[in-house]
């Protein structure tokens, strides 16, 4: 059984639950972060301890969500070892695990429908890092 890592602000909490119980029906165990309310907060709080978490390997992959989902990307992308990619239709999701081995995918969640933020994660999950000449890319990826 897979373990998924999960971070939101408040304005991802409410897709965060839902994007929660799906993966959950899916088969897989889920670590969440938080937030755990859609009060107000900032998303470096639940950003930092999912990154690390994906960074040691303490669960497979994430998934983390903000309004936009720009800050919360640029906050996990800081670790070295996290690859978050920010996805907002499901293409980008599959190419960012078949081309870039993301290990985190970020969601924007103002700004697509729960029914999209769904059909993204299937995309995300039904996809595998090809390797081959995308593997040199990735490991010029982290800055010492």
């Amino acid at each position: 059984m897979k373990t998924v890592g999960m971070a939101a602000d408040h304005a991802g909490y409410a897709l965060k639950e839902e994007l929660k119980s799906l993966l959950e029906e899916e088969g897989y165990k889920v670590r969440d972060f938080g937030t755990f309310s859609d009060e107000s907060m900032d998303y470096p709080d639940v950003a930092h301890p999912l990154a690390k978490a994906v960074a040691g390997g303490d669960v497979d992959f994430g998934v983390a969500m903000c309004g936009s989902g720009n800050g919360i990307s640029m906050t996990l992308n800081k670790h070295k070892g996290v690859r978050a990619a920010l996805c907002w239709e499901p293409e980008l999701a599959k190419l960012a695990r078949e081309h870039n081995d993301a290990n985190i995918l970020s969601l924007p969640a103002r700004f697509i429908s729960t029914a999209m933020a769904k059909e993204i994660l299937k995309a995300y999950l039904s996809a595998s890092f090809e390797g081959g000449r995308h593997q040199r890319r990735v490991e010029k990826i982290d800055c010492d």
